[in-house]
């Protein structure tokens, strides 16, 4: 199904995976240009995995010639959040291939694999700029999680993956939130929630993920503490934040304020389909907000 998007946006689709398009070629990772219109690229791959036993995130940008990872795990049984943002060099403490999250840093070994589907895509307008984002959500993933020395634990999670390039507005504010979970009445549930930036009122890069097919839902808005989210259709997910990666720093040139809680959800989740909005009995995620000029 092709859904024509706004002025904001060119054609994109959100189909199940067998239907998938390819990537243009034009927007291929060795064909974008490192400044377009005077702005610089931006671009990141950040993998969310999400369990009982814990939440952890990693990811790799590069913003014009800088390039920086960072990763974060919250174990909920001992409520204790680790994290490490660095510059990199080389080959570097996080590595996200195809398939695969790895962070070897700080006394933590977490090693995870998963298969990925063929992602949702959207391409927006940002203020003149383009952005294209790839997103996936609620998919599998097995790994290993070791800490200072210790032995490895086998966990199963589930994961979210956030791949995007682009020529942002110089100064972009946007709240996203991803998470995966069960619906009241057992389906597996996914999500990726969005408001700033890719979100025009069709063609967005929001959608929900039932039983792994993935939907546009309607536009959203995010309350100013994090706490729920609301949906134009009446859904409302509330969020219950247990552990907070934040982080602000000003270099002049560019600035970055975010606030990126892991938690639960409950509620509901915009509605697919035409549908009314859809009951989650529980869920794991993140949420964010982030101020940036670059």
């Amino acid at each position: 199904m092709e859904i024509r998007l706004t002025g904001q946006s060119t054609p994109t689709r959100i189909t199940p995976p067998a239907a998938h398009p390819p990537l243009p070629d034009s927007w291929r990772p060795a064909r974008l240009s490192p400044v377009r219109g005077g702005r610089a690229l931006k671009r990141w791959r950040y993998v969310g995995l999400f369990c009982e036993q814990m939440m952890a995130c990693a990811a790799r940008v590069q913003i014009g010639p800088a390039r920086q990872s960072f990763w974060a795990l919250y174990l909920r049984s001992e409520g204790s959040l680790r994290e490490r943002t660095r510059m990199l060099r080389g080959r570097g403490a996080v590595q996200l291939g195809q398939g695969q999250l790895q962070v070897h840093d700080a006394g933590v070994r977490l090693d995870f694999c998963f298969s990925e589907a063929a992602p949702i895509h959207a391409r927006c307008l940002h203020d003149g700029g383009e952005v294209f984002t790839r997103k996936q959500a609620g998919i599998p993933a097995r790994g290993t999680l070791a800490l200072d020395g210790g032995a490895p634990r086998q966990l199963e999670a589930l994961a979210v993956v956030d791949d995007t390039a682009g020529y942002h507005a110089r100064h972009t504010e946007w709240w996203w939130s991803a998470g995966a979970g069960t619906g009241r009445d057992g389906a597996a549930l996914a999500w990726n929630l969005v408001s700033g930036v890719n979100d025009p009122a069709r063609g967005s890069e929001r959608a929900v993920w039932v039983a792994g097919d993935p939907h546009e839902c309607a536009p959203v808005s995010f309350r100013s503490d994090l706490g729920e989210i609301c949906c134009e259709d009446g859904a409302s997910l509330r969020f219950a934040a247990e552990a907070e990666r934040s982080h602000r720093q000003n270099l002049l040139i560019v600035s970055s304020d975010y606030r990126a809680p892991f938690g639960s959800f409950s509620g509901t989740l915009p509605g697919v389909r035409g549908g009314g909005p859809v009951a989650l009995a529980h869920g794991l995620g993140v949420v964010e907000h982030h101020r940036a000029r670059w």
